[in-house]
């Protein structure tokens, strides 16, 4: 499933979502919640040009065609949090980051169940575990200041790169999360 943008900032956005969501794939699963600062490419190489030493020269030249090219700079060293939530809660970006991406794994279930889940969230959390129907996923959201974003799911049962869904509206909530970072 992709819906195609037409515009070339929204464009730019579900190129760096698809490409995030790729690199964090050749980890495999059950890992860390991972976070990006996005940049315009070309900004940052005219504020820093020594920048230009360090990234590949097909993304240079990509930069000087496409002024809306993005590079994602992985985040390191989070602050310890016990929730996305509550990470997302800890982070803000200066003026020089363009946007913001996550990836984050979840468990979902089909919204038929949802009503049995036990409000206790340890028994909640093991009865997910559980239950035949859940389904794991790889979500990623990537949002621009100017507003533009765009996500992409992958499901662990469809383990690859022409099976992921890309597009504005697969996972709102993070899309909020990853936005409330950048205000």
């Amino acid at each position: 499933m992709i819906d195609e943008p037409a515009d070339p900032r929204s464009l730019s956005v579900r190129r760096v979502i698809v490409e995030l969501e790729r690199h964090v794939a050749t980890a495999g699963w059950d890992a860390p919640i991972r976070v990006f600062a996005l940049v315009r490419t070309a900004g940052a190489l005219e504020r820093d040009p020594s920048l230009a030493s360090r990234l590949p020269t097909e993304v240079i030249a990509v930069a000087q065609e496409d002024p809306d090219h993005l590079t994602a700079v992985e985040q390191e060293g989070l602050p310890e949090a016990d929730t996305l939530e509550a990470l997302l809660h800890q982070i803000a970006w200066p003026d020089s980051v363009d946007g913001a991406a996550v990836v984050v794994e979840r468990t979902v279930l089909p919204p038929e169940v949802e009503g049995e889940i036990p409000e206790d969230p340890e028994a909640a959390s093991d009865w997910i575990a559980q239950h035949p129907a859940r389904r794991d996923v790889r979500l990623g959201a990537a949002v621009l200041r100017t507003g533009e974003y765009c996500c992409a799911v992958r499901a662990r049962d469809h383990d690859a790169d022409d099976s992921v869904a890309v597009g504005r509206d697969l996972a709102p909530g993070l899309v909020e999360g990853v936005a409330a970072t950048l205000e």
